[in-house]
């Protein structure tokens, strides 16, 4: 009986589960997103998600070389490990959990896999360029387009208004 066994064993022995968790931890962290099936997507956020938190926490330099080697143990992959360092802990430094995102993708073709996107939340431009865009464009624009009708009517506007003057400055000469 499996009472108690919440771990999601994914058709795997410990050792095959190990290393395949490994690798798709230390291939998420150096491509920031990763197309998978949804079981392992889902058993990779819990196994990535404390590894992660040990890169955000890091206070001296004694503390920062014990940190590595933890994560190397997990990963096994020397540029993983330098990547989270140095890229994404950084990054994830306001952020108190929740570091990556399981977007679904549908079913696979061939045997009827459920596919999932597994990311890291902060290195998505989609989402967060979102706010900055916002902040750059001061002109609210609308589905008919009639920020371009604005601009134009402007353009006409000052036209006129250079014609006047020229109108004006051209009356004392005759």
């Amino acid at each position: 009986m499996r009472h108690g066994n919440k771990i999601n064993n994914l058709g795997r022995k410990k050792a095959h589960r190990k290393a395949l968790l490994s690798n798709l931890s230390s291939q998420l962290i150096v491509h920031k997103r990763l197309v998978t099936t949804l079981a392992k997507a889902k058993a990779l956020r819990s196994h990535i998600e404390p590894i992660i938190t040990k890169a955000k926490n890091v206070e001296s330099k004694e503390t920062t070389m014990h940190e590595h080697r933890i994560v190397f143990s997990y990963l096994q992959n020397k540029e993983a490990v330098k990547e989270l360092f140095t890229v994404v802990g950084p990054r994830i430094l306001s952020r108190p959990g929740g570091y990556t995102r399981i977007i679904k993708l549908g079913i696979r073709s061939g045997d009827n896999a459920e596919k999932a996107l597994i990311e890291l939340v902060d290195f998505n431009e989609t989402y967060n360029n979102t706010s900055s865009t916002n902040t750059e464009e001061s002109v609210k624009k609308t589905r008919r387009g009639r920020s371009k009708k604005v601009e134009s009517v402007t353009s006409t506007e000052e036209s006129n208004l250079i014609t006047e003057e020229e109108n004006e400055t051209s009356e004392p000469e005759a």
